[in-house]
């Protein structure tokens, strides 16, 4: 209900009340409306005393010479103006049968000795002033001095002004207000004021639209912005391959952006790790995602695998090796153990040492069917640490991708392996081509690095219709995630132009 009357009602109410205050004003009472202002009303005084004092002196002079006993004069001015939305006809002004004036102006305690139009919107009004229009002035018998104005046509803000020069004739202090009687139908007379200032009502009206806007920009604030549709919410734990680990780190934080209620947990431990701990949590509820470097094999029956991506491995050395090429024959001798020496492959007088990932691993089973043609040596127990501190050729083996590459750096005449992305950005290694041939895109669809593998996605079954799991997948798939993808060296699945190459392979 609240979020119906913000979204809804609190709109259009910002909408529907200045509209109707609009009508009211200009349609209803405003159609057509005479207004009137006083401009001027001051007392005459003093002037007998300066040295300017011919004005009043005339004006106290009769047309014999004689002098009248003129008392407390006042000079008013006085505007009339069609204030409102629509012409003022002559037909508008209701006055008495056979009254040729239109309104009367006045004053009371005061009589009027003399008026004149001082001001003319519109120089034809000039015609509605003259002897016979109803213009002139009386005086009442309760004191009142009154001005007859005539029925003048106003067109939309046409004005005239009355100036006239009134006589006390009872009272003292301050003079009553001036009065205008008349009536216009389809409006009326409305005293206005000056326009210098804003208008009470402008003032409601902006105060009420800043309100509003206000309010909204505040819900606005307050409530979350929805979901882009297709965005799933909830949590997903992703296990399995270290080598792809920064494409789904990425991946993650992009579509926790995206869709703010999907929370992302991590356990990379290995391709085969990933696998079982599936297999073992049966899912988990669904709220688990393995990713591989290696298909699932004969022993977990119950995942199902997507490919996701083309990756690209490179082999590494040690600098000290001496090597920037080797052929793919020589890889086979140096991990099969039948080279110990880099100057038997053109390198340094540096023993060989393997580091190689433990069995399971998804990288090591990419490494072995690319470029292996039989089984490696037995390992013989030596962790790399201690091969490091020893003179001659060895072996020994990493848990992660991470360790892998570090072991590699730190260890003279070291050769190892790993996802190509994760190895241009570790320092104190190089990357050798093989056959000439580096570790790129190009040279892949080109069919001629042999060094790559597809990295899968595995699931306990098939993630229900609107899950995280369900999203997340749809989003690696997608062109954001392809964008992923791409950016950490590998190829999408959908950018491969031989099908094949994503085809699962029996393990």
């Amino acid at each position: 209900m609240s979020e119906l009357l913000f979204n809804l009602v609190l709109p259009l109410a910002g909408i529907a009340i200045p509209m109707g205050a609009f009508l009211w004003e200009f349609v209803v009472v405003g159609r057509k409306r005479l207004g009137w202002r006083v401009q001027m009303d001051t007392p005459v005084t003093g002037e007998t005393e300066s040295g300017h004092a011919g004005a009043l002196r005339q004006l106290r002079q009769t047309s014999d010479g004689a002098e009248r006993n003129l008392q407390d004069l006042s000079v008013v001015l006085v505007r009339i103006e069609n204030n409102g939305a629509t012409t003022i006809d002559a037909a508008d002004y209701v006055t008495a049968q056979n009254s040729q004036a239109g309104l009367h102006l006045q004053f009371p305690d005061r009589k009027v000795i003399g008026m004149a139009v001082t001001e003319l919107s519109n120089p034809g009004l000039a015609v509605c002033f003259e002897p016979d229009s109803g213009f002139g002035h009386r005086q009442l018998e309760q004191g009142i001095g009154v001005i007859d104005l005539p029925k003048v046509p106003l067109n939309r803000n046409d004005h005239y002004k009355i100036l006239a020069t009134l006589e006390r004739t009872s009272g003292h202090g301050p003079y009553p207000d001036p009065v205008m009687q008349g009536v216009v139908t389809g409006g009326g007379l409305t005293r206005t004021k000056g326009r210098t200032g804003v208008s009470l009502l402008m003032v409601a009206l902006t105060g009420f639209l800043v309100l509003v806007i206000a309010a909204m920009t505040v819900l606005d604030i307050a409530e979350p912005e929805p979901a882009p549709l297709g965005c799933a919410t909830g949590e997903l734990t992703v296990v399995g391959s270290t080598a792809f680990e920064p494409v789904i780190r990425e991946a993650a934080r992009l579509y926790e952006q995206m869709c703010p209620g999907a929370r992302f947990a991590f356990g990379f431990e290995g391709s085969e790790r990933g696998m079982a701990r599936l297999e073992d949590e049966a899912g988990g509820h669904g709220g688990l995602l393995a990713i591989g470097d290696a298909p699932k094999g004969a022993d977990y029956p119950a995942l199902v695998q997507r490919p996701l991506a083309v990756s690209l491995f490179s082999v590494v050395v040690h600098p000290s090796a001496g090597v920037r090429d080797l052929t793919a024959g020589q890889i086979r001798d140096l991990f099969q153990g039948r080279v110990s020496n880099w100057r038997e492959v053109g390198g340094a007088d540096q023993p060989v040492r393997v580091v190689n990932r433990y069995t399971g691993s998804g990288s090591r089973w990419t490494f072995e069917s690319r470029l292996l043609d039989s089984p490696q040596p037995p390992e013989p127990g030596v962790t790399c640490r201690e091969l490091r501190r020893g003179a001659a050729a060895g072996r020994c083996q990493t848990l992660y991708t991470d360790d892998m590459l570090a072991e590699v750096a730190a260890t003279a005449g070291a050769i190892g392996y790993s996802e190509s992305a994760d190895a241009a950005d570790t320092p104190g290694l190089v990357g050798v081509t093989i056959d000439g041939r580096r570790a790129t895109r190009d040279e892949l669809a080109a069919g001629g690095y042999p060094f790559w593998g597809v990295e899968y996605a595995f699931g306990h079954g098939d993630f229900a219709p609107g899950s995280l799991g369900a999203g997340f997948l749809r989003f690696l798939v997608g062109e954001a995630g392809q964008d992923v993808i791409r950016f950490y060296g590998n190829l999408p699945c959908a950018d491969v132009a031989d099908p094949a190459l994503c085809h699962p392979r029996a393990g």
